[in-house]
């Protein structure tokens, strides 16, 4: 299987299965005297791990990182470093049936006829089990841009039709972890995390929108031609489970607007001396290069798949049956998908980082 890395200096890539003895991953081109210990990287898992609210996947893994290779006397040795994540909580007999058939919606079909063979035990590599490889990956990432002051900020923008009302300068860390929706607007909060019950007591699931914002950006990340830096972060953002959708900037909403109202109009700003723009609509990016603007875009996530409903599917040999989903599962990905859009953004941002440093002499 091919496909599992990410970036080219920081090279991301990423092993495992759901319900197999550990996930982990390989972290390549990180900068040598870096401080780095698993307490570094941990705080980050918890931000994404199961079973933290009423609202998510009750499977029960701490999701404790063991740094294997790398790292010596606490600093980076510019080597690769190997990131090991032990499954603790696999239920894998859950999923026996589940050989047989194709979940609707689910990787069942498509990894069965690519491969002929496929792991049915929570999906496989298929599962969301794979981003927690990310997330440890992506707080290595913020260790390596933090000297640039960037502050990445995602948030549960909507769930289902019930939509965030807040400005991005307004959202900070503390509103964003208010509440385990992850929504910094309370009262939308509120009415998400009711419908997220309600679907789960129906047996359903929920879909919605993550927004991400990230200040203090500096000017130059990008690569034209396909390196542009919104084509890699749309790669990151989609290559998260249950990704189906991307929108930068303006995103299909500017397609409403004339060029002469959606044009970014520069200014000399008399504080700072900085060049920036009087609106925003380019999301702070423009020719697939950060101008300095806050970078502003929005993820959407799709109803996940699995159902405690009753549905019709195919068995492996073509029959029509009837099935009920079972085991463990988000009613709704959004709260817990908040760190990983947070991660992905910073894979790409120190990827393309230390592509613009080679530039320097």
């Amino acid at each position: 299987m091919s496909g599992d890395s990410l970036g080219k200096l920081f090279k991301v890539t990423n092993w495992g299965e759901s319900h197999g003895p550990a996930v982990g991953c390989v972290v390549e081109g990180c900068p040598a005297n870096i401080v780095l210990s698993e307490s570094d990287i941990q705080p980050f898992l918890d931000r994404r791990r199961p079973g933290q609210s009423n609202l998510v996947t009750q499977r029960n893994e701490s999701d404790q990182v063991e740094i294997l290779s790398g790292v010596f006397n606490g600093v980076t040795t510019g080597t690769p470093i190997s990131l090991l994540i032990k499954n603790q909580n696999k239920k894998s007999k859950d999923y026996d049936e589940f050989a047989k058939l194709y979940r609707p919606s689910h990787a069942d079909f498509t990894y069965q006829q690519k491969y002929k063979v496929r792991d049915p035990a929570g999906g496989g590599r298929s599962s969301a089990r794979m981003t927690a490889s990310n997330v440890a990956a992506g707080a290595i990432a913020l260790k390596i841009i933090s000297d640039l002051g960037i502050k990445i900020y995602s948030w549960v923008d909507s769930v289902s039709d019930i939509k965030a009302d807040i400005d991005i300068t307004e959202v900070t860390s503390e509103l964003i972890e208010s509440n385990p929706v992850r929504c910094p607007d309370i009262v939308a909060a509120k009415n998400m995390e009711e419908a997220i019950l309600k679907a789960r007591k129906d047996g359903d699931t929920l879909g919605g929108v993550v927004r991400c914002a990230v200040f203090n950006m500096p000017t130059g990340l990008g690569e034209p031609y396909f390196d542009k830096l919104e084509a890699d972060l749309a790669k990151a953002m989609l290559s998260i489970n249950a990704c189906k959708g991307f929108e930068f900037g303006s995103g299909f909403e500017g397609t409403k607007m004339k060029g002469s109202e959606h044009n970014d109009i520069f200014y000399k700003d008399q504080d700072s001396g900085k060049v920036l723009t009087k609106t925003n609509y380019s999301g702070g990016i423009q020719g697939g290069i950060s101008n300095g603007m806050e970078l502003d875009f929005r993820v959407a996530f799709k109803p996940v798949a699995t159902i405690m409903q009753k549905q019709k599917t195919l068995t492996v040999d073509g029959e029509e049956i009837e099935y009920h989903g079972r085991g463990r599962h988000d009613p709704c990905v959004l709260p817990r998908a908040v760190p990983i859009v947070d991660a992905m953004t910073a894979l790409v941002l120190c990827d393309h980082y230390l592509r613009q440093k080679a530039y320097s002499y």
